[in-house]
């Protein structure tokens, strides 16, 4: 899911570069969406990306935040088909007259958001890949051999540590066991 999550967002980004690029390609974009089979894909699109994230979201660089965004998409593609094809014009005039400055402003916040929830949803592959390394590491002293058995025995015997060690008692004068 976190692969559908990061296509919907760069999709989410490159309507904004769209935006910004060109705003009067943008609306004509979303003017598609002014019918009611326009409306009830709108509110497709917005379910899938929003459970997308919620089950991408343990894996994500900010757990908490992708699941409450995807939350409230979840909600949001919900409420769509109630909005209304009416209302869905009278938003889609007011945004158009307000100018392509004003659509450009808009363009630029959904081409960032789109990047940072695309940057957020990416598995952290440099973590992911230091972890592994360490893990690899480790493993060769995790595992026991027979150099390192009786040279870590001799050690704490030595110093007097380790269970079932009789250097202590000795060391002290005490009787062994």
């Amino acid at each position: 899911m976190a692969f559908v999550a990061l296509v919907l967002s760069l999709l989410v980004a490159l309507l904004g570069a769209l935006g910004v690029v060109a705003p009067e390609r943008l609306l004509d974009v979303v003017r598609r969406f002014q019918t009611p089979a326009g409306l009830y894909a709108a509110a497709a699109i917005r379910l899938v990306l929003g459970l997308a994230l919620l089950l991408a979201a343990p894996a994500s660089r900010a757990p908490e935040a992708v699941r409450i965004l995807g939350v409230f998409i979840v909600v949001a593609g919900v409420i769509t088909p109630f909005f209304g094809i009416e209302r869905f014009r009278r938003l889609l005039e007011w945004w158009s007259a307000l100018g392509p400055g004003l659509v450009r402003a808009w363009a630029v916040f959904a081409l960032v958001f789109g990047l940072l929830l695309a940057y957020t949803v990416l598995p952290n592959w440099c973590t992911a890949q230091r972890v592994a390394a360490t893990d690899r590491a480790t493993a060769r002293f995790d595992r026991p051999s027979v150099a390192s058995g009786v040279g870590t025995w001799a050690f704490r015997a030595s110093h007097g540590g380790g269970p079932g060690s009789r250097a202590p008692d000795a060391a002290r004068g005490g009787a062994q066991r």
